[in-house]
This record gives structure tokens, C-alpha cells and sequence, in this order.
């Protein structure tokens, strides 16, 4: 697999990440590792507390304690974390008024991509009937795909995706998965914000439980599966995701 390690093999080492809105504690001393070359799911309900830890992982929010270790095992302040992640927020509309297309060519030249990168990008997410679309009017199926493409066309090697598949309809979402999968593939690291569980157990290598602020699991789905005292017989991430929380 692809990517920097940090000295114990890993990414990023995230520990006791705490954040808290006056008395209502959304980060509950929160820890766990990212490997190189993993898809990895932070799994949980609406309010879980999910968006905040990715705000919190890439320096938007500022958290109350905890630290965030990367390559070669050193702590990131939140301003050295954009050299080793990309994060794309759920529900944004970057420069609206603008083209698809030309906000795509300016990532390509920001990035200085090759030009069948995006074109590879571009029809791996359908987006070439979108192009000469604003922003602004793209539907929400439409705006995640591009939000993806943005994402996918971003050099940093941790790719954080909040909700990819949220507006996304069963076949669109399979589709992403496929693209999300050769991106990791490729050697980039990918961690997705999920809360439809069907998704998350398709797309990811491991995943990161959370509920009421607190990671309650993280693991393979067969180390979960024993971690919540079930059986190898087939159970899915609901009725583990039940068991742990």
C-alpha cells in the first residue's frame, strides 16, 4: 500500500479528540489509527458526532484536548494536517456561480494533473453532461458526485469524505464505490463519514463506531462481529452496530 506511515505503521493516530458545546460533550475523548491504504468508516447515526470529528481532524474546529499523530509518529498542529489530508464537508456548494467544469480545470491545474486524470475522474463519476452546469444548480445526487471529483483530484494522501453516498440513488452509489475502492487501489487513503450501514459495509476495509461522541468499536466486520459476542454467521453491521451501542 501506498502513502506516508507514521512509526508505529500508521497514517494518522488520533487520541483522546474531546470537543464540547457548553455542556453538551459531542467528542468523547475519542482514539483510533488509520492505516496506509485503508478504506475506513466512521460509522454512526445523524449526531453521533461524526461531522465534528472530521472538522476536528482537519483543523476547521478547533477541539477542546486530544492530539492528532502523523507521519513518522509526530503530533500535527490543525494548520500541518493539509499537508497529509483533503477533507470535503457534506452539503457544499464550492464557487456556485461557476461552471462545473472550469472549477474541475482549476484543480487540475492546481494540482498540476495530467489531463486524462480528469478526464479519468470526470466519466468514472458520469459528470461530463454536468460540465457546462453551474455549481449552484446542480441537484444533490449530482453536487456529491462532484464533490467527489474533487476529492479524488486532491494530492494529499488521507482523502476525508463526509457522507459520499448521501443523495446518491442504490446504483449511483455502488458506482462510487467502485471509484472510491480503485482510488484506494491506487495507494490513497479514504476515510468515509457513513450513516446508511449498507454502505459503509460495501465500501470499507474497517470501521470506526460512533455513538453519543464515543468510539464504541473499531475494527475489521469480523472482529466486530466478536468484539459484540456475535456468531461468524452472516451478521451485518446493523445487528453489530445494535450489539455495541
Amino acid at each position: 500500500m501506498g502513502g506516508p506511515e507514521t512509526q508505529d505503521g500508521h497514517l494518522l493516530a488520533v487520541h483522546g479528540l474531546a470537543k464540547s458545546y457548553g455542556p453538551r460533550r459531542v467528542l468523547d475523548e475519542v482514539s483510533f489509527i488509520v492505516r496506509p491504504g485503508e478504506v475506513l468508516g466512521l460509522i454512526g447515526p445523524n449526531g453521533a458526532g461524526k461531522t465534528t470529528l472530521f472538522e476536528c481532524l482537519a483543523g476547521v474546529l478547533s477541539a477542546d484536548q486530544g492530539e492528532v499523530h502523523g507521519p513518522g509518529g509526530r503530533a500535527l498542529a490543525p494548520a500541518e494536517r493539509r499537508s497529509v489530508m483533503f477533507y470535503v464537508p457534506d452539503g457544499v456548494a464550492p464557487w456556485p456561480d461557476q461552471l462545473a467544469g472550469s472549477v474541475l480545470l482549476l484543480f487540475r491545474d492546481l494540482w498540476r494533473l495530467a489531463a486524462d486524470r480528469l478526464a479519468s475522474v470526470v466519466d468514472s463519476l458520469a459528470l461530463r453532461p454536468l460540465l457546462n452546469a453551474t455549481v449552484r444548480s446542480l441537484s444533490k445526487g449530482e453536487r456529491k458526485r462532484f464533490l467527489i471529483a474533487l476529492g479524488l483530484l486532491a494530492p494529499e494522501p488521507l482523502l476525508l469524505l463526509d457522507e459520499p453516498f448521501d443523495g446518491l440513488d442504490l446504483r449511483q452509489a455502488r458506482e462510487a464505490t467502485v471509484v472510491l475502492r480503485a482510488e484506494a487501489a491506487r495507494g490513497r487513503t479514504l476515510f468515509l463519514s457513513i450513516h446508511q450501514l449498507s454502505d459503509a459495509a460495501r465500501a470499507c476495509d474497517r470501521f470506526v463506531l460512533l455513538a453519543d461522541g464515543r468510539v464504541v468499536g473499531e475494527g475489521t466486520l469480523a472482529e466486530l462481529r466478536s468484539r459484540a459476542g456475535l456468531s461468524d454467521g452472516g451478521d451485518g453491521m446493523e445487528e453489530v452496530f445494535l450489539a455495541l451501542t
